[in-house]
């Protein structure tokens, strides 16, 4: 699977390719996520394609993406509501994640190619590099590109479908934490460990550092959460 394959949609030059319902997504998540819309305020399809000029269908496939992450409520008859996970559905999602990405891990560990393993270091560069300019937005794209250049390199298409679905439903959470204070920094730290054991050939310790990660990410959401 190459970088800038249908399969991550994320090539290693952070230009992702978002459709309207993706970018739509994005905005609407990090509202909600944020506060500025509050649990129980209804998403009305026409007042929001007005908002972003788009169609509705757009809007409709956005916001069936959020009811799966659990930031909104779709219920017959009253339309879609903003809504907030209940914790242990959060916390399943994470761990799910984290088993998902320890997996994906482990096997670029064994299997990436030598070039493969090349465009890892060079994504792991461009993200220490925009730590300098303290852009979450451009700081979660490169992340974006990180994770799925370990994906390809797990060479297994099936574990790189699973991974990426149940990304696309934590993915809200996920780029909350990177607001937190010095958290691009340790970000990047928890991605050399991953990027050593893999170019290392290390699959156990891969695992297991691409696991912490995966958790600490969780409980970095639960401190931003926990400021607002």
């Amino acid at each position: 699977m190459s970088l800038s394959s249908p399969a991550t949609g994320v090539s290693s030059g952070f230009a992702p390719r978002l459709t309207r319902a993706e970018s739509l997504r994005l905005q609407l998540a990090d509202d909600i996520v944020r506060g500025q819309l509050a649990p129980g305020a209804a998403l009305d399809e026409i007042e929001l394609a007005r908002r972003f000029n788009v169609s509705r269908t757009p809007v409709r496939e956005a916001i069936r993406t959020l009811a799966a992450s659990g930031l909104v409520e779709v219920r017959a008859h009253r339309g879609a509501l903003v809504a907030r996970p209940a914790h242990h559905d959060l916390i399943g999602m994470f761990e799910v994640m984290a088993e998902l990405e320890s997996l994906c891990a482990g096997y670029a560990a064994e299997r990436m190619s030598a070039l493969e393993r090349c465009a890892l270091e060079e994504v792991h560069e461009k993200l220490r590099l925009l730590i300098k300019n303290g852009d979450p937005q451009r700081y979660h794209e490169g992340n974006e590109a990180f994770h799925a250049t370990i994906y390809g390199g797990a060479h297994n298409a099936y574990l790189a479908e699973l991974t990426l679905a149940t990304r696309v439903r934590v993915q809200p959470f996920r780029r909350a934490q990177f607001r937190n204070l010095g958290r691009l920094t340790k970000s990047h730290v928890e991605h050399d460990r991953v990027v050593q054991a893999i170019l290392r050939g290390e699959r156990t310790l891969a695992a297991q550092t691409m696991y912490a990660h995966i958790i600490k990410v969780r409980d970095e959401y639960e401190h931003y959460s926990e400021m607002l």
